[in-house]
């Protein structure tokens, strides 16, 4: 233990730019190498819960500078046709007080629409004041460790001029032109890692797809990945999806003549994009170029190399797990990120869309979405996970992180896994036709209108499955999917599919389907009346115990939860055929993993 400390203090002597090494709270027998405390160990330590965040492990020697600004001038004219051909990228930072005496340090950015934002006289706060909440975490965690800070305005928002271009060319532009003033600057070392939420996570998948060398590494947390599976899962629409862009625009524009300069094109081809996918379905090939504009996640794949911490709410409404684990039909990003190389780590917690440490918004979680995982939930080492990270990525400090996923189930439990979904589950097949359900027809292919169980015109389908589990728990863990077969009565219709335990009645999870995506993936077809089809569904991603002779229930809807109903109304109804259909659960046995003991207590 000694011996370790003594390592960190002369490394912070000789190299006052690199003092995050960790000193104390190391487990005994720790080896000189073992700068940092095991994973395994965390819950032994003591942490820091009097905040609204977590803390580092050790305070930083350093303090934060005055506040400076730059101005980025980026020639525009080749992304706009109508917008200015040069426009401005603003941004405020703060270095370490160690760039006093010659240290260059690695940057932390957060980059945001959300400087300045919403209607007048009650605008969030500017770039040059440090945000509440994630960017005093970044600041009163990383500054004191020799990084520095940089909040980042999207262009068309804040004091940043040009087009607010809704995740598109020009946005990932004026990102890109930020991200490479930061790695050139003379106190800077050439590595930057980006940060945040949401918004905030998409600004990350966007820098990654312009392939700049200095970006490092990406900490999206529940971050978009791609416009179109945000909004649609499988052709189902959620109501955002008619207003999300106008919306975003309403709320960064002051009204006034200055606003000329932040129309664009894009602004009017999203306000038709929702309504023409919604209603259209196999004509949404006529917005793909605006949708493919605003697909992150496959051009990063193509164009960039660095690392990547992804930070994922299982029950995440806002930006669903299908942002992580979606992707072309038959594999998902998480994994064909992982299998292609990349450093990939992941924290998945049974949370809403918050941060790991983000205790007063877990506390709002429900029974089904989150509840009965509370007690374990908080992650106050997450600070610490982070620093490590960061260390090793922006610094070369330190061991290199374990590339693992810490997964959190139902019931609360973490564990870490190699991957998630693991590899090492067992697909457990259910022939629907074993299920009982509340229709009365069980076999063949029905005339339409004949005595299939209907979806639709508000008709419902339920099918109860107690015999799944009887003789002991079952752990289902990764991508559930749902091969059903259905009549349409028109080009259209949708299902809506809910898993529950049987017996409590609580929910589990879910999927949905527009037919004319029954492929799977965002390519539309026409679809027959009359003609019976396999919808290749799949459920959003589940790590969940259901107890010994629970059993499953399957609630089938035409709409369900902030999706919209079928645009075609009641006109397209569906005939399910349970006995033509199947569902396939990855499950886990208990003796597959070794349970964490994460350090949540409060």
């Amino acid at each position: 233990m000694r011996a370790v400390v003594s390592i960190a203090v002369m490394l912070s002597m000789i190299l006052p730019a690199l003092s995050g090494c960790m000193g104390t709270g190391l487990s005994e027998g720790a080896s000189e190498e073992e700068l940092y405390p095991s994973l395994w160990d965390r819950h032994t330590l003591v942490w820091d819960t009097s905040g609204t965040f977590s803390r580092v492990l050790e305070p930083g020697p350093f303090h934060a500078l005055e506040v400076q600004e730059a101005f980025i001038e980026v020639d525009t004219s080749s992304v706009w046709e109508t917008g200015p051909s040069t426009s401005e990228v603003h941004l405020s930072y703060w270095l370490p007080s160690n760039t006093e005496d010659g240290a260059k340090v690695p940057v932390i950015a957060v980059i945001s629409p959300y400087f300045s934002y919403g209607p007048q006289g009650a605008e969030s706060t500017p770039t040059d004041v440090v945000g509440s909440g994630r960017g005093e975490f970044i600041f009163e965690n990383f500054i004191p460790h020799g990084y520095a800070f940089a909040q980042v305005a999207v262009f068309g928002t804040e004091e940043s001029s040009g087009c607010f271009d809704y995740r598109g060319a020009g946005e990932g532009l004026g990102i890109h032109s930020a991200v490479e003033w930061l790695g050139v600057q003379e106190w800077s070392n050439g590595n930057v890692g980006l940060y945040g939420k949401s918004y905030e996570g998409a600004t990350q998948w966007e820098a990654a797809a312009m392939g700049s060398d200095y970006l490092k590494t990406i900490v999206p947390v529940s971050g978009t990945t791609a416009l179109h599976p945000l909004l649609y899962k499988n052709g189902s629409a959620e109501a955002r999806s008619q207003v999300m862009h106008m919306n975003y625009f309403s709320s960064t524009v002051d009204y006034d003549g200055d606003d000329l300069d932040n129309v664009c094109p894009d602004i009017v081809e999203g306000l038709f994009a929702g309504p023409v996918t919604y209603v259209g379905g196999e004509m949404d090939p006529y917005m793909e170029n605006y949708y493919d504009e605003r697909s992150h996640i496959d051009k990063a794949f193509q164009n960039w190399n660095g690392s990547i911490y992804w930070v994922q709410g299982m029950q995440d409404w806002n930006v669903d797990p299908h942002q992580v684990f979606g992707g072309p039909p038959g594999t998902n990003w998480y994994t064909a990120y992982s299998e292609a190389g990349y450093d990939v780590r992941g924290m998945l917690g049974q949370w809403g869309h918050d941060y790991p440490d983000q205790w007063e918004k877990h506390d709002d979680s429900e029974s089904g979405y989150g509840s009965e995982a509370f007690d374990n939930m908080t992650r106050w080492d997450w600070a610490q996970d982070l620093f490590e990270w960061f260390e090793f990525y922006l610094k070369g400090i330190g061991q290199k992180p374990d590339t693992v996923a810490q997964i959190q189930r139902s019931d609360g439990q973490w564990r870490v896994e190699e991957i998630w979904p693991p590899r090492d589950s067992m697909s457990y097949n259910v022939e629907l036709s074993s299920c009982s359900n509340d229709g009365a027809f069980t076999g063949g292919i029905p005339v339409v209108g004949g005595g299939a169980p209907v979806v639709g015109g508000g008709q419902s389908v339920t099918l109860e499955c107690p015999d799944i589990n009887l003789e002991s728990d079952i752990h289902i863990s990764g991508l559930v999917s749902l091969h059903l077969s259905v009549v349409p009565t028109f080009d259209g219709g949708q299902v809506f599919v809910e898993m529950q335990n049987m017996a409590t009645g609580v929910r589990i999870g879910h999927a949905t389907m527009d037919v004319r995506y029954h492929e799977g993936g965002s390519e539309p077809q026409t679809v027959t009346p009359g003609q019976e089809i396999t919808m290749m569904m799949e459920f959003q991603a589940i790590d969940a115990i259901v107890p010994a002779g629970d059993g499953i229930r399957l609630i089938m809807t035409d709409t369900g939860e902030d999706y919209l109903a079928p645009a075609c109304g009641n006109a397209c109804i569906m005939h399910v055929l349970p006995s033509l259909s199947e569902i396939t659960i990855p499950l886990m046995g208990e003796a597959d993993y070794e349970v964490l003991i994460a350090p949540v207590a409060v």
